[in-house]
């Protein structure tokens, strides 16, 4: 069974990381949507509400789960017996950070290799940081978001 990884903040999850992980979920039998825990950022949500509003967004596609890991992406991958992670690209200057952690994981291990997606160029734009700038500004995230994480970010406007 070739399983896969796709690490991330997800912070809020966005539909282009939806747009990759469909996309993995069709190449590879099993894909693990992993939440990075970082103790040194502060999260815009806590890590334990991103796995379940990724778990809520992803219902529906058989072959794909939700977790969250502490520590290295590799030493995660290969607990799960992962010989892939995917990583995203929306534009080329996302490349250059994404080569370097890709040869920076293959130097810790190189039987896990890194395989990178885009998003639909209508996806581009997209980033955690980009909507939680026009959510806290009071913008309209419903075109950008999973319905569950529009909903939850709605329900909980003043507490976020």
């Amino acid at each position: 069974m070739k399983i896969a990884i796709y690490p991330g903040s997800f912070d809020p999850i966005t539909k282009g990381h939806l747009d990759i992980l469909k996309t993995g979920a069709e190449i590879f039998d099993k894909v693990i949507i992993a939440v990075a825990k970082n103790s040194e950022k502060k999260g815009f949500l806590p890590v334990s509400e991103r796995v379940n509003l990724i778990k809520q967004s992803i219902a529906g596609m058989d072959n794909v789960e939700a977790d969250s890991f502490d520590g290295l992406t590799i030493e995660y991958a290969k607990k799960k017996g992962a010989k892939v992670l995917i990583r995203g690209l929306r534009a080329v200057s996302d490349f250059e950070y994404e080569l370097q952690l890709s040869q920076a994981n293959s130097a810790l291990c190189e039987d896990i290799k890194t395989v990178f997606l885009t998003t639909k160029p209508k996806y581009n734009f997209i980033s955690s940081s980009t909507i939680k700038e026009i959510f806290l500004n009071g913008g309209d995230i419903s075109k950008f978001v999973p319905e569950p994480v529009y909903e939850y970010l709605m329900a909980n406007k003043s507490e976020v």
